[in-house]
């Protein structure tokens, strides 16, 4: 941690240093005015940022704060002649100040890393010559050259030449990828071993690190309850402990007439309520969780989605590219009454016209030419068609029935109808991830009451994915609105979170207690949709960012226990017993210390 201070925080080292070497000279002045002048410039060089800081406070409306609550401890102790206290107080409450400042920017150094896999040079082809540029200055359909060994400036296709890339500073994902012609890289990512020409898909701004890093700036702003609640108390709680040390100064002096211990003690009580230990170590709690789901492929857009991941007790998900692949493949083609040729023909041109993915899986098997035209589409139902003068239905049962189509032979799979008959079936597999059975078993493991397929695909698929997978529960032929009814009775049964596309799946993300985007470092709709972005296709990724989520909250709440036990502790000493002032704050400081060293274990955490 020390060795990532910036320059600033070497001078504020060297002066706090400085400080109390002073101070220790000055304890050994004789008494008279030269101590008490050593001391009171001694103070004023320690004290300047802070009062500095509560005087444009006072300019900005913001009054009661720790900075304020110090100032006023320190001058009431310079006034009762107290001098060595004073500067020990100041002293003390600066160095647990810059403990914190450097735990905090240690915390945001490896989201803020981000920018540094941002290029400064990218090679363009102009005019038959490879010219480096800004990124910025990189036009859309450019092609620029990306050499081994060099970070990918921005988002392209590959047009010519193969390599192999390490995207694990944005997915996670240690082990290389191979990349073709007509594959996508994304900006960030280091090109391993061949040189590439890509064509650019995105400008500067628009890249994958781009979204990443605008995503995590944005997630400051979210807070979680448990770290909004923590700023709501301070206000409430700086100017009660104002009040409270007024009173205990005034009140027993009118009955004892002993105003100076009095007064005493209640600069003392002042000292050592500062909430400090509290508005720096919570927040902190949640920057490190963050930070460490950042470094394992796993962005969190603030830390009220960390807080609900914590709570999750329900986990339901997409089928297709989810649980599944996505990859589909025609396992079997079924024809009645026509030849399979020309079945597949027909079935290919009208399914052209959708964008599902079982669709562009049987449009892919015939690409010869047709005279097409689209009738309607129905949304997890299927399309009508009209091809070569036929008019051609494919998708569900549903889909046919809609038109009174007799289907005395169906079987599951996607069914086709030429000119009002059942005409035949195509089979379409998507395979298990290999992560989607262990990530199932982990998340029961943790304590997960109940898994949940949401899906639209044909009953006997999503029975097969879910015995596969180990998920309790299965729902087929669901349209968009299906799925948020049914996220909605799991909401009153649980907390649920939903795992999907973030595409398709928009609705539905939106009304879990936190919506979960898979793959989505491609995906504009993904990181716009969704609170928490699996930056690849790891289902493991989400037992682990909920294990992230829930030691996050337990170090939160565990700091606030900390601090408030024993900072009531002192206070309650301190009203009884004459206590000098250093020894408050060196208490409080030490809470402040250990609280903030508690948060960063937030940033480490077990696969």
């Amino acid at each position: 941690m020390f060795k990532r201070m910036d320059e600033e925080q070497r001078k504020e080292l060297i002066r706090l240093i400085a400080g109390g070497v002073l101070w220790l000279g000055a304890l050994f002045l004789p008494e008279g005015w030269v101590r008490i002048i050593a001391f009171l410039a001694i103070y004023a060089f320690v004290a300047f940022d802070v009062i500095k800081g509560v005087v444009e406070e006072f300019k900005e409306g913001e009054i009661f704060s720790e900075e304020f609550l110090m100032t006023i401890a320190t001058v009431g102790a310079l006034i009762l002649g107290e001098y060595p206290e004073a500067v020990a107080v100041m002293l003390l409450y600066r160095v647990g100040e810059w403990f914190a400042d450097l735990a905090v920017d240690s915390s945001k150094e490896s989201l803020s890393s981000l920018a540094a896999l941002r290029p400064d040079k990218a090679r363009v082809i102009r005019n038959g010559k490879e010219t480096e540029i800004s990124p910025a200055e990189v036009q859309l359909g450019e092609t620029i050259v990306v050499l081994p060994g060099e970070r990918i400036a921005l988002d392209g296709e590959i047009v010519s030449g193969r390599t192999t890339v390490d995207a694990s500073s944005l997915t996670g994902e240690s082990l290389p990828q191979e990349k073709a012609p007509g594959d996508e890289l994304f900006s960030g990512c280091v090109n391993i071993s061949g040189r590439v020409e890509l064509k650019v898909l995105t400008v500067q701004g628009d890249s994958a690190v781009d979204r990443i890093l605008k995503m995590t700036q944005d997630a400051k702003e979210r807070k979680a309850k448990v770290e909004d609640f923590i700023h709501r108390f301070a206000k409430i709680y700086t100017p009660a402990v104002i009040i409270a040390a007024v009173l205990l100064a005034i009140i027993p002096s009118l009955f004892t007439g002993n105003w100076s211990d009095w007064v005493h003690k209640a600069l003392v009580f002042l000292t050592v309520s500062c909430p400090c230990a509290l508005v720096v170590s919570v927040p902190l709690s949640f920057f490190c969780g963050i930070g460490c789901a950042s470094k394992r492929g796993v962005l969190v857009k603030g830390s009220v989605y960390l807080e609900s991941l914590s709570h999750a007790d329900i986990c339901a998900f997409d089928k297709t590219g989810t649980l599944t692949t996505g990859g589909f493949r025609v396992s079997a083609v079924k024809s009645y009454g026509l030849e399979e040729k020309e079945l597949i023909r027909l079935a290919a041109a009208a399914e052209s016209f959708s964008s599902h993915p079982v669709a562009k899986c049987i449009a892919s098997l015939d690409a010869s030419e047709a005279s097409k035209k689209l009738i309607y589409e129905k949304p997890g139902m299927g399309v009508c068609a009209e091809v070569d003068g036929h008019r051609v239905l494919v998708g569900n049962k549903s889909l046919l029935a809609s038109e009174s189509i007799a289907m005395d032979n169906a079987e599951n799979g996607t069914l086709i109808a030429v000119d009002g008959s059942f005409s035949g079936i195509v089979e379409v597999t998507d395979d298990l991830k290999p992560s989607s059975a262990e990530a199932i078993k982990k998340l029961k493991a943790l304590g997960i009451k109940k898994t949940v397929m949401l899906s639209g695909d044909k009953e006997a698929s999503v029975k097969k994915v879910a015995a596969a997978s180990g998920i309790d529960e299965a729902y087929h032929e669901l349209l968009p609105k299906d799925k948020v009814d049914l996220m909605q009775k799991l909401t009153k049964q649980g907390k649920p979170v939903y795992v999907g596309d973030g595409i398709n799946d928009a609705p539905v993300l939106a009304a879990a207690n936190a919506g979960i985007a898979m793959g989505g470092l491609g995906s504009d709709a993904a990181i716009e949709t969704a609170d928490v972005v699996i930056m690849d296709d790891n289902l493991n990724r989400l037992p682990l960012v909920i294990r992230i989520a829930r030691k996050t909250v337990r170090i939160a709440k565990e700091n606030i226990v900390l601090s408030l036990a024993v900072k009531f502790a002192i206070l309650g000493v301190s009203v009884f017993v004459k206590m000098p002032m250093y020894v408050a704050i060196a208490g409080d400081v030490g809470v402040l210390l250990l609280a903030t060293l508690n948060a960063l274990r937030a940033w480490r955490i077990a696969e």
